[in-house]
């Protein structure tokens, strides 16, 4: 297996834990008694959890490296999946999604650095085929999470099962993977707070319009669904199963569009898919047609993210890493806003409208968009800004 096949698998096992998890979520909420308002209150722990953490990720990620974050984050994340589970009402349900959210900040964080490492030490692009690998990731866990609640299973010990059979398979893939060469803590320039350059603030809103609607169908499709159509819980978590597989066939065919567009383009394009899928998630008058809404909604949301990491990477700041931690700040502040916003407005217009929420923010990743190209070109200005020299073959 290649160094690019190993980190592909990294990422594709990661999320699976917590595609199992969302199909639950509308179990959950009976089982704990909560409305909408409820619910979406106690979702906002992973945003926090995950936010918070932010704010000391980057400085960890460069003191230990991104292949020893990896190392000991995956096995914190996957015991932290099981909580929600254990949760006996709405305040525990938050903590332990902070939890859930705290660790895998760092660990995507990880993950993400060790592709941008990658593309800069070999000139080979893999980060949107990554991040399509995570997206198959999080349709494999949901297709499993929507198995466990159509048949009644134990959701738990379904937990249990993936975190065991997930570790066991990722270990051996991360310890084989290089150790990057350390940082010159002379030149650590991350101490201390600095406002971001402003195109690296673009670069960030720009995801953060595209991360809210991920955040917003994570947390939503299925109880869309089930209010919208009265579905039962298999069916109600196909909904996220198809906008991850949408989401995720973009994403592998992701590197190949960055060769024949300018990332600003692309990002624009993708921009007006999603709203077209949006528009047809609120006019749905059946389940095939949300669904199909769903999946085109999928497909302009898939590379927002890989192409921010990207972005954000080659924009001025103190390293790839601090970079990267600031942009999952500020995109993932999406997955706050979305079940904040979403929960109230469901309560009082219905879901269908609340969804809606996602449209401006779309909108604000079409304006943004050209901050992509702009990071791109002082990237080839400054001579690549670190990517080395490509090597003709891939190294094994």
């Amino acid at each position: 297996m290649t160094e690019s096949q190993r980190i592909c698998l990294i990422f594709y096992l990661q999320p699976i834990a917590l595609g199992a998890w969302l199909p639950h979520i509308p179990g959950v909420q009976t089982e704990l008694g909560l409305s909408n308002s409820a619910l979406a209150l106690a979702l906002i722990g992973g945003p926090i959890g995950t936010l918070t953490t932010l704010l000391v990720a980057g400085r960890l990620a460069n003191w230990l490296g991104a292949k020893r974050i990896t190392l000991v984050w995956y096995p914190l994340f996957l015991i932290a999946m099981l909580l929600p589970f254990l949760s006996p009402n709405e305040w525990a349900l938050m903590a332990a999604l902070a939890l859930v959210g705290s660790t895998m900040s760092v660990l995507e964080l990880g993950l993400n650095v060790l592709a941008d490492e990658y593309e800069a030490r070999t000139g080979h692009k893999i980060m949107s085929r990554a991040h399509g690998c995570w997206s198959f990731g999080l349709l494999s866990g949901t297709l499993i999470g929507s198995a466990v609640a159509g048949i009644g299973l134990e959701p738990l010990l379904a937990g249990i099962s993936i975190a065991v059979v997930v570790q066991a398979l990722v270990l051996p893939a991360i310890r084989r993977l290089p150790v990057a060469a350390p940082k010159d803590k002379s030149t650590d320039k991350t101490t201390g707070f600095r406002l971001p350059h402003p195109l690296l603030l673009g670069i960030c809103v720009f995801t953060f319009g595209t991360t809210l609607v991920e955040g917003a169908v994570a947390d939503w499709a299925a109880v869309y669904l089930r209010d919208a159509f009265l579905a039962h819980p298999g069916l109600a978590g196909l909904g996220i199963a198809i906008f991850s597989l949408c989401l995720a066939s973009t994403r592998l065919v992701g590197d190949r569009l960055r060769q024949h567009s300018s990332p600003g383009r692309l990002g624009q394009g993708l921009a007006l898919i999603g709203l077209m899928g949006l528009f047809l998630i609120w006019w749905a008058p059946s389940v095939p047609v949300a669904l199909l809404g769903l999946g085109i909604l999928g497909v302009g949301a898939a590379l927002a993210f890989p192409l921010g990491v990207t972005a954000a990477s080659s924009a001025p700041g103190p390293s790839a890493a601090a970079n990267v931690a600031v942009l999952s700040f500020i995109a993932l502040l999406g997955f706050l806003v979305g079940p904040l916003a979403i929960g109230p407005l469901a309560d009082a217009f219905g879901i269908r409208t609340a969804l809606m929420v996602m449209a401006p923010m779309i909108g604000l990743s079409l304006v943004l968009a050209p901050c992509l190209t702009r990071a791109q070109r002082l990237r080839s200005a400054e001579g690549g800004s670190g990517q080395g020299t490509p090597t003709p073959q891939e190294p094994r």
